[in-house]
């Protein structure tokens, strides 16, 4: 085949430039297909394991891409690139200089090109890891939110849009209709989404896909909105007599006709295009007039291929406004499979490529070979000056002190010490404090971090007036100002993860290192765990609270009391999670999470907090300094003993969180009866499970794992049965017996709960102190 896309209007009315950017054009489809047809098709495949990639997907961004790269982005800005996109950002890293030839054979191998972008993994420069459809169309809302936050701190994170090449389909997802109608992201001018608009989806072409009804919902939110919907044959098509009538009738058409006539040959199109209606006619004329490789190139000659139409969408955005471009594509434009309605994975034949590389000039026996010396090459050199950037210096990471020297009394929960932790750390290290961002989905003042927010303001890009500070029965003020230093997003768990992930990495993208904490009730950590994870595997940093938890949620019933979320943390990588049990154990964790933020090699962390009123006594915390940082180092390390029995143990309880009151009531009973018990309270079943695998040297894993903790909290000497007790899933805990083979009973939560008492709940799941009791006698 030949290359039938048709020549881009002049960006400035110069013949060679035009020339030039579509000589580079050529060249990007051609190594966008060649980097997947090499992977599945040339390479040794001795596992037999299908690759995969996508040249349909890639060949219809292709030329949105050359256009964004080569005439309108600028250093300052940020791109993230649709998943199935990603061999066309390998393809221009490549003619920009940023990514040696050798890697592009290298597309799903190991040590080579990711499947999908990403900032950690790839060898060449990537702005926004995307991967998991929705999320990577958002990330750059969030991003703009944090490079708004890190400016404000230290001048480091500039200026610049923040580009999102989205896929039509990608629009489907309800993750990217949350984050558009957050209140706040109207306001977020350097937003800017180009939707890839082909039509199809990864089965078939999409039949009632609506542009009209996505272009008033964009509006609606406070979007400006850009349509590039034909190319210019088309409309100079158009401008004939008989034009009006053929946009009538390309216009009224279904999606799956208009993809069948990209599947037609000339005559077939003549026989086609007029239609039966009562303009056909008039269409009819109008093609008589035109060659059939004209009509063949019109139909496919839409606007999100036309290089002069996208450089003047591009230069009309408005940057007072977030804005949308719907780019009209054809899915595998230029390819053998263009518009076919299963192309979605299709991979073209080695005949396929060879008419590829002549229509394109090039040669699939050397697929790699630079461009020659000319107006395209020095079109690339120019823009790869343009673009570059200065590596982000880092800014240290603020020092966070080990212990907020406070000890609570008297009786409370964990939930509420996070807000005293917070506001502590205010006064033990301002410099660190200055760095925390604090976000929450409407959940501040019920989840304890109304003096927070009352101390430190809400941020806002611009100045709100508080018409409620002069309220005396007002607790809760909400001074809005771009100091502030919480963040209150609507009802949507995806977006308050999304916008943590972003602000745990503004460390390595603007070199400003933040400290982003988010709250939310626990029952929803399940509904915001892709994004969260995803937000992680991108290299964001931070501490996520998941509060009030479990079956102690007594009242609000089996809907809102969560059991996973303690497993989930214990297998979520790149984080570390605690279910602290007392309020001077959530600053211990509290500060070990915030030392590992914003940081290489750092990681994030996860809290499970509680409602549980619990007497503070009961952690009988040592008032000798060096016997309270032993203790501290054990709880961040995983457990501590907390209640040695005089002699040799005949049970050992194994307690997290909200139980610990009903553990040592249970200890007691059973040294009653003769029965000598220890109580060892589990602060990370994360870590204590990292330090069981460092110790089999079988795993090869975790070997920096502290292996200490096992021996301090569950010594060879005091082995005895083993009685795991949480408000979650007991298989969180079951690991323990293992750590010296001894027989162990579970306790837990295995079943949806109900509205009730607390202790009515605690007995109906069997975690009361007569189960305990029972569970060490059987």
């Amino acid at each position: 085949m030949t290359s039938t896309r048709p020549a881009p209007a002049p960006l400035t009315g110069q013949e060679p430039e035009r020339e030039a950017l579509q000589a580079v054009e050529d060249r990007v489809l051609w190594l966008s297909t060649a980097i997947v047809d090499h992977a599945n098709r040339v390479r040794p495949n001795p596992g037999g394991l299908k690759v995969g990639g996508h040249q349909a997907s890639s060949a219809s961004i292709v030329s949105i891409m050359t256009a964004l790269w080569f005439h309108a982005l600028r250093p300052e800005d940020r791109v993230s690139v649709k998943p199935h996109a990603s061999p066309v950002l390998h393809a221009i890293n490549h003619l920009l200089g940023e990514l040696d030839a050798s890697y592009l054979t290298t597309l799903r191998e190991a040590g080579g090109l990711q499947s999908y972008p990403s900032r950690s993994k790839d060898p060449d420069p990537v702005d926004y890891s995307t991967g998991s459809v929705g999320i990577g169309a958002t990330a750059p809302i969030w991003g703009t939110i944090a490079r708004r936050y890190a400016e404000g701190l230290g001048q480091r994170a500039g200026t610049g849009r923040q580009f999102s090449l989205v896929g039509d389909a990608e629009l489907d997802e309800g993750a990217v209709w949350e984050a558009v109608l957050d209140p706040m992201v109207r306001e977020l001018g350097e937003v800017c989404w180009i939707v890839d608009f082909n039509r199809q989806s990864l089965d078939r072409v999409v039949p009632d896909i609506s542009a009209t009804r996505l272009h008033a919902l964009f509006t609606a939110a406070g979007w400006q909105v850009i349509s590039v919907k034909y190319g210019r044959l088309l409309s100079e098509l158009y401008a004939r007599p008989g034009g009006d009538a053929l946009r009538r009738r390309i216009d009224e058409m279904t999606n799956p006709e208009y993809q069948r006539l990209l599947r037609c040959t000339p005559l077939q199109l003549r026989e086609r295009l007029p239609g039966d209606g009562p303009e056909g006619e008039a269409i009819a004329a109008l093609l008589k007039e035109v060659t059939d490789g004209a009509v063949h190139a019109a139909i496919r000659n839409l606007g999100g291929h036309d290089l002069g139409a996208l450089a003047d969408a591009y230069d009309a955005i408005d940057d007072t406004r977030p804005t949308v471009i719907f780019a009209y594509t054809v899915k595998g434009y230029g390819l053998a499979t263009q518009g076919h309605p299963q192309n979605h994975s299709s991979l073209l034949t080695e005949t396929q490529m060879r008419a590829l590389a002549t229509g394109l000039g090039t040669d699939l026996d050397d697929p790699w070979a630079p461009l020659p010396a000319g107006p395209a090459a020095d079109l690339c050199a120019a823009a790869a000056t343009r673009l570059r950037r200065s590596p982000a210096a880092p800014a240290a990471a603020p020092v966070i002190p080990e212990d907020l020297d406070r000890t609570p009394t008297g009786t409370g929960h964990t939930q509420q010490a996070l807000g005293r932790a917070l506001l502590d750390l205010t006064r033990s290290a301002p410099d660190a404090a200055r760095r925390v961002v604090t976000v929450s989905p409407d959940v501040t003042s019920s989840t304890n971090l109304g003096g927070w927010l009352n101390k430190v303001g809400s941020w806002s890009a611009h100045e709100r007036r508080d018409w409620f500070a002069d309220d005396a029965e007002t607790i809760l003020h909400w001074h809005e100002k771009p100091s502030g230093q919480h963040i209150e997003l609507g009802i949507a768990e995806t977006n308050l993860v999304g916008l943590l992930g972003e602000l745990g990495a503004t460390w390595s993208r603007w070199g400003e290192p933040l400290l982003p904490i988010g709250v939310l009730y626990d029952p929803f950590v399940a509904r915001a765990l892709e994004p969260w994870a995803f937000g992680m595997y991108a290299g964001g940093q931070s501490i996520l609270v998941g509060t009030p938890s479990g079956v102690s949620l007594a009242p609000e019933g089996g809907a809102h009391q969560s059991i996973t979320t303690p497993s989930i943390g214990l297998e979520q990588p790149g984080c570390v999670a605690f279910e602290p049990a007392f309020g001077v154990e959530v600053g211990w964790c509290l500060l070990d999470g915030l030392g590992r933020l914003g940081r290489p090699g750092g990681s994030s962390t996860y809290l499970r907090l509680s409602t549980v009123p619990v007497d503070q006594s009961l952690a009988a915390v040592p008032t000798d300094p060096a016997a309270r940082a032993q203790r501290r180092r054990q709880v961040t390390a995983g457990a501590y003993p907390l209640r040695r029995a005089a002699g040799t143990p005949a049970v050992t309880i194994a307690v997290m969180g909200a139980l610990v009151g009903q553990a040592l009531a249970a200890a007691e009973r059973l040294e009653e009866q003769g029965r000598p018990t220890d109580v060892v309270v589990v602060t990370s079943p994360d870590r204590l499970f990292r330090a069981l695998r460092a110790r089999d040297a079988a795993t090869g894993a975790h070997a920096e794992a502290p292996t200490w903790i096992l021996d301090a909290a569950f010594p060879a000497d005091r082995v005895a049965r083993l009685v795991t007790v949480l408000d979650g899933h007991p298989h969180t805990l079951a690991f323990l017996a293992s750590v010296h083979g001894v027989r162990a009973s579970h306790l837990g939560v295995t079943d949806f709960g109900r509205s009730s008492g607390l202790a009515d709940a605690w007995a109906h799941h069997h975690l009361d102190t007569d189960a305990i009791v029972a569970a060490a006698l059987a």
